[in-house]
């Protein structure tokens, strides 16, 4: 019995997954805005760093004009409370996470589409910031793309819930600079529990990564 219950579980069920004619982008897209470009130039920026001659780029010069930047947002910058409420507010929570959105400079950002069969998959290219083994991804970005889209595709099935285990599977290592396809879709639902699957691909589909993940939505009673 999973400690998490008081009871046995229900039969595990099929999730009731909403059907669509056509695909639907599910994240935020870039748009042409200041906070966008802004956002999209810092991403070049941190690109760029990793690039650089270190030895004959003038970092101090670079150094002395990052501060500036960031001093000037900061002097713009409203308390952490509001931000933090402006971030799960709406759109805010695809336009600020660090997985998809299109204001985190730390996000690839990666654009998920939620498919008619239930499952989402989006495609991104990954870069030196994302680096592990040379010329690799790092596991740890693998595995924060994949508990992103899974929640997501979650979502696209009609349920929500915090990860509460993901077993990840490295079946080889994952190229940086190439076209990665990132999937997931609910497979089984019982009471509180969700359970979903995804996985990493190559263009040419070799499996690099998979994932199994369970989450648990709050918003249903537990079992008496």
């Amino acid at each position: 019995m999973d400690s998490m219950t008081s009871a046995e579980p229900a039969p595990e069920s099929v999730p009731t997954v909403r059907h669509s004619p056509a695909d639907i982008v599910l994240t935020s897209e870039r748009r042409d805005v200041p906070v966008d470009r802004a956002t999209a130039a810092a991403r070049r920026v941190i690109d760029a760093l990793l690039r650089t001659d270190r030895a004959n780029a003038n970092l101090d010069r670079v150094a002395e004009e990052l501060d500036s930047i960031a001093d000037h947002l900061e002097q713009h910058a409203p308390v952490v409370a509001e931000r933090l409420i402006d971030m799960w507010r709406g759109e805010g929570v695809t336009r600020h996470d660090p997985v998809t959105g299109p204001e985190n400079a730390i996000a690839p950002p990666l654009a998920l589409t939620g498919r008619a069969d239930g499952s989402v998959d989006g495609v991104v290219t990954l870069t030196l910031p994302y680096q592990g083994p040379p010329g690799h991804v790092h596991g740890g970005v693998a595995a924060l793309l994949l508990d992103h889209t899974l929640g997501v595709a979650n979502a696209w099935s009609g349920r929500s819930g915090a990860t509460a285990q993901l077993n990840v599977r490295y079946h080889r290592p994952t190229p940086l600079f190439e076209p990665l396809t990132v999937s997931g879709r609910m497979v089984s639902e019982d009471g509180r529990k969700i359970n979903s699957t995804g996985a990493v691909h190559t263009a040419d589909g070799t499996l690099c990564v998979s994932v199994e993940g369970l989450f648990i939505d709050k918003r249903v009673p537990r079992p008496r």
